[in-house]
């Protein structure tokens, strides 16, 4: 085991629940798992009890991704898991895929509403409609502005223009608001949000007082960080300084909170994820420091900070990152940003001796 795994405690040691089955964690909260075609190959769902106009029924946190495969999964889950009552809402704590993907077959299959933050619902719907700017071609001046030259990847990254809107074929016309500090009363309990940034752009975690539960999202994950990416539609983004301030949000939280992740296991010792995962960033950072003694692009980061081989999908996250690394040092007056002959945007340790 990692380390660092071992500082925190996995509540049901390392049972997974197999694909279109539920394991219940807590009383009417129950943990199901979906399949992914990536790397990261599973999403943590969780299916809340719910009672709304007097009728019993489930809330379902999270959706999993558009396809053949979690439709027939959440199939079975319907017949053997909700106890024949209804789903009564859909919530998704942000915009990426394997999270909203399937929210418009869910809603449409129970007429039930979506509920998102109003940062999340935009971005799902710019996204899936494929529109200039948010799209895939978007990402190649982007790349090419960073140092991406490969004319292999490239292509590769091209032919990736349509990957978000296959994904998430479709979002709902119309949704409820999730707002930062809201409660929400679901059955017999009330989940208050907490929104965090960086990973995304307006994402929500829910935390239940009564039950001692954090539904976490993206934002804590046991065994990985999660993603911070500096993005074509928002190239001058800072999401290393949004992420590492979200955290903080986290701290006052009861210790005895137990985390259910969308990835890996859930599992108690939150603020000591949090300190491992500040920790982690001012590595990485210290390692881009280091590197930019001269100058470098975001794709002269990438084999700093992700030593291994990378296909065209975790490159174009893994670049991301690096970008946001070199984005934090620069806000922060560490770096010198300067753009070359060649049109490529590259940073370089600001002399001591230079005023910020």
């Amino acid at each position: 085991m990692n380390p660092l795994e071992s500082q925190l405690n996995y509540a049901f040691g390392d049972y997974l629940p197999p694909l279109g089955q539920v394991h219940e964690v807590a009383p009417g909260v129950k943990w199901l798992r979906m399949g992914l075609p990536f790397a990261l190959d599973h999403i943590n769902l969780w299916l809340l009890e719910d009672e709304q106009d007097g009728r019993g029924g489930w809330t379902i946190v999270d959706c999993g991704i558009a396809s053949d495969a979690t439709r027939a999964a959440w199939e079975q889950i319907f017949e053997q898991a909700l106890e024949g009552k209804p789903v009564l809402r859909v919530m998704v704590t942000h915009c990426h895929p394997d999270h909203v993907g399937l929210a418009d077959w869910l809603c449409a299959r129970w007429n039930a509403p979506l509920w998102m933050t109003t940062g999340e619902y935009g971005f799902a719907r710019m996204m899936s409609a494929a529109l200039p700017g948010v799209d895939g071609t978007a990402s190649l001046p982007h790349f090419q502005r960073h140092g991406m030259v490969d004319a292999d990847m490239l292509e590769q990254l091209r032919s990736r223009k349509s990957y978000y809107s296959t994904l998430v074929p479709a979002v709902p016309a119309c949704y409820r608001r999730m707002q930062d500090g809201q409660r929400i009363r679901v059955g017999r309990h009330a989940w208050q949000v907490i929104t965090g940034f960086g990973h995304a752009p307006e994402h929500a975690a829910l935390y239940c007082d009564d039950l001692r539960l954090l539904i976490s999202g993206d934002m804590v994950l046991p065994r990985i960080s999660t993603n911070v990416s500096v993005f074509a539609v928002e190239p001058e983004a800072n999401p290393v300084q949004l992420y590492l301030d979200s955290l903080q949000k986290f701290v006052p939280l009861p210790a005895d909170t137990l985390v259910l992740p969308s990835h890996g296991k859930p599992f108690r010792g939150l603020q000591v994820r949090i300190v491992q995962l500040t920790e982690h960033h001012r590595e990485r950072l210290a390692e881009v420091v280091a590197a930019c003694s001269e100058p470098q692009s975001a794709t002269d980061i990438v084999p700093v900070m992700f030593r291994r081989k990378l296909d065209a999908h975790q490159l174009t996250f893994a670049l991301g990152e690096a970008l946001a690394h070199l984005h934090k040092l620069w806000f922060d007056g560490v770096l010198d940003r300067s753009v070359g002959e060649d049109g490529i945007i590259r940073f370089r340790t600001r002399p001591l001796s230079s005023p910020a």
